[in-house]
């Protein structure tokens, strides 16, 4: 009695589970079959985001290379990390170098990535990398056609394409941003808009 009535929760259980993941692959066959069926054109415009993003990145990194002393472009955190010098370069690198990831994207003239980071600690020099670069930069999305965000470019990656690219700079750019951010606090320095706000802030109210 005991053996059978083991053998029929066993069978039920079984049972349970089949209907369960049956349920699951059904549910989630439904929803593929949504999204494809989905034909509402999407709300996110990725080229002017884009663009809305690095012009802000522009404006606070040259913002926070002014507000360092230039006798602070030598200073990195400890040894084996980049310096405040090499680490802007490093953006201004990044933004000349990404957006030739994709195909048909002519270099930026003049710029040579070996030894680019290490080519200068002068400050006015760098700032002005930093501005050329992402004027590069900005340029090369800039001409992008819609259709050209779904353009696949196989050497990255099978299912890689140039809208994976311009993900790439933007988020590069959001990385070394809290970085140069984290580099400008340690040596006393407020970012500026930071500091700005904080003036508004403690503006009395009119009255």
């Amino acid at each position: 009695m005991k053996k059978t009535l083991m053998i029929a929760l066993a069978l039920g259980l079984l049972t349970g589970l089949s209907a369960n993941a049956k349920g699951r692959n059904a549910t989630a066959q439904q929803s593929q079959n949504s999204m494809s069926d989905d034909k509402t054109p999407p709300s996110y415009d990725m080229k002017a985001q884009a663009l809305v993003d690095l012009q802000g990145m522009q404006k606070k990194y040259t913002e926070l290379a002014e507000s360092i002393p230039a006798d602070k472009y030598a200073w990195r955190p400890e040894a084996g990390t980049r310096s405040v010098s090499e680490l802007f370069l490093h953006v201004a690198g990044a933004n000349y170098g990404i957006p030739t990831m994709m195909t048909g994207t002519a270099p930026a003239p003049g710029y040579q990535r070996e030894g680019f980071e290490k080519s200068t600690t002068d400050k006015a020099k760098i700032i002005d990398q930093l501005n050329q670069s992402f004027a590069y930069a900005m340029a090369a999305v800039q001409k992008m056609s819609n259709a050209d965000f779904a353009k696949p470019e196989k050497k990255l990656g099978p299912d890689a394409n140039d809208g994976d690219v311009v993900y790439i700079l933007v988020t590069h750019n959001h990385e070394h941003l809290g970085q140069s951010i984290a580099y400008a606090r340690v040596n006393g320095i407020t970012p500026p808009w930071t500091e700005e706000a904080q003036k508004k802030q403690a503006k009395p109210a009119a009255d």
